[in-house]
This record gives structure tokens, sequence and C-alpha cells, in this order.
């Protein structure tokens, strides 16, 4: 799946009405009055800016415009984050290796995972912006800390880190499933 349409459909699925009526009136330079108001959701006025090439994963500055204007800054905070993400990822796709084991333990550590991620070694000021970032998701906050965890170790990354620090907080099982 595009993460790039995953980031969109999550920040369609949290404007108000009022969010939707604000960006439909600020895009009304752009997009004819007749498609405007056929748009009854975030999701619909996206797809019409990725269909008039206003927005693309490499292109997102009309979007932050469109943000910022109806001043949200949560989403921005979140774009920013997946410019960041895609710009150092660039060069070579995910490591299959975690692939696995992340969607593992994001399926099976539910609240104390914070205990996790700072056995990991993630920092609190790294935490507290990921929290801040999505602050209703929990599963959210697990993966996209897994994911700075892989950034900041790189090529250092070891599954076998990964089983260590679940059996250091008592995940057990999780780390069983994992070693699987």
């Amino acid at each position: 799946m595009d993460p790039f349409l995953t980031l969109l459909h999550s920040f369609s699925s949290s404007f108000s009405d009022r969010d939707l009526s604000s960006l439909k009136f600020l895009c009304g330079g752009k997009i004819g009055k007749r498609k405007l108001e056929a748009v009854q959701s975030g999701g619909e006025l996206f797809s019409i800016l990725l269909e008039q090439q206003l927005i693309a994963s490499d292109k997102v500055e009309f979007l932050e415009g469109l943000l910022k204007n109806i001043k949200r800054e949560d989403l921005i905070s979140q774009l920013k984050q997946f410019v960041e993400e895609r710009e150092v990822n660039a060069p070579e796709d995910q490591p299959d290796v975690h692939e696995r084991p992340i969607e593992v333990i994001c399926e099976n550590v539910g609240r104390d995972w914070k205990m996790l991620i700072r056995k990991l070694g993630i920092s609190e000021p790294k935490l507290d912006r990921i929290v801040a970032a999505n602050p209703f998701n929990l599963q959210e906050q697990l993966f996209k800390s897994l994911r700075e965890w892989l950034k900041w170790k790189g090529k250092d990354a070891k599954v076998t880190d990964l089983i260590k620090a679940l059996r250091g907080c008592n995940m057990n099982l999780v780390a069983d499933k994992v070693e699987l």
C-alpha cells in the first residue's frame, strides 16, 4: 500500500466538517466549483488534488499550505515526519528482515509499548514527538517508534536486539512469536 495514500486517508478521517468546508473553500481557485460541490470527504478532495497533480508524495507544499490555513499543526507535523522518513529511506527500501518482526510486535504489544521502546534506547524527546504526532493511535505510535529505532540503528538494527528487549520487558510471548 502506498504510504502517501495511507497518510492522506489518515488526514481525511481526522477532518471535521468545518475542516473539510475550509479546505474546499481554499481549493476554489484550483478546482472547479462543480467538482468541489460534489466533494463529501477529505478522501474525495485528495483524489482530485492528486489527479490534478497539485499534491504528490514528493510534492507536499500545497498540502502543507492548506493544513496551515486550517490550523492543523498536528497534521503538519505528521506530514513533515513523512517527508523526513521518505528522504532517509529513499536510497534503499525498508530492510525486509525487519518487516515481519515489526508487524508481529505491533500486533501483540499493548499499552506497555513505551517500556519496550525505552529498552531499545529511543530518547524521551523522540518518543514524545511520536506520541504528539499520533495522539489517538497506540499501534501507530509503536510502529513509528520502531521505525525510528530502525532509522537510528541503521545497518546495526538486529532482530535479536528486538527479541532481547522484548524479553527484558517480560514480553516473552511476543518474543517467541518474533523468533518463529
